[in-house]
């Protein structure tokens, strides 16, 4: 079966965007270690690039490696809409969960409106790669029945406020560390395995 798996980075204090959505507060190091780590990442995860940027990156032609499918809220929908962006992952399959925005204004974009628990499920039923959740945090909560691994992307800084990696009630549900990965530039990734029996 394939995997949902909520691949974000994240501040230290546990936000992944500003409180307007803002993201560029990230430190990556300087110009060698953030093009080292952005080399690094890609290699594994060429698929979570945006569409329009990918040749920029040298992945114009690079295959999928463990997505075919991304999964978005309505705020991380919006951030690609204000950049004109209607169908930000062209390469992949795209939804965005929204029970306001009616109809994508790009046809290669599906807006699931409601039960977005069991559309997940009958996705993951699915066959193909596993399913990119990329935001945002308040999706992510509503889907942390179906999530089967974390990839979070922790970056040194403290952002104070904005949107939370996870913006539901109180839920604890238990993860296991499956990996951790550490860069010069001090961002450290762990990969964290649903712990559903416990």
């Amino acid at each position: 079966m394939r995997k949902l798996v909520y691949y974000i980075g994240a501040s230290v204090d546990g936000y992944i965007a500003g409180p307007r959505g803002e993201f560029d507060f990230y430190p990556v190091g300087d110009e060698e270690q953030a093009a080292a780590y952005a080399a690094w990442v890609n290699a594994r995860y060429p698929e979570t690039v945006p569409t329009a940027l990918r040749p920029g990156a040298g992945l114009a032609d690079a295959p999928n490696r463990r997505f075919d499918t991304v999964l978005m809220g309505r705020g991380t929908y919006r951030q690609a809409l204000g950049h004109g962006t209607p169908s930000p992952y062209a390469h992949l399959r795209q939804y965005v969960v929204s029970t306001t925005l009616g109809t994508a204004p790009d046809p290669a974009v599906t807006v699931i409106g409601a039960d977005a628990l069991a559309r997940v499920r009958a996705l993951k039923e699915q066959a193909g790669q596993d399913i990119w959740l990329c935001g945002g945090g308040g999706l992510a909560s509503a889907l942390l029945p179906e999530l089967d691994e974390l990839i979070v992307k922790s970056y040194p800084v403290v952002a104070g406020a904005g949107v939370p990696l996870f913006g539901g009630g109180f839920r604890p549900t238990r993860f296991r560390v499956a990996a951790r990965e550490t860069f010069p530039n001090d961002v450290s990734m762990t990969w964290f395995e649903a712990r559903r029996q416990d």
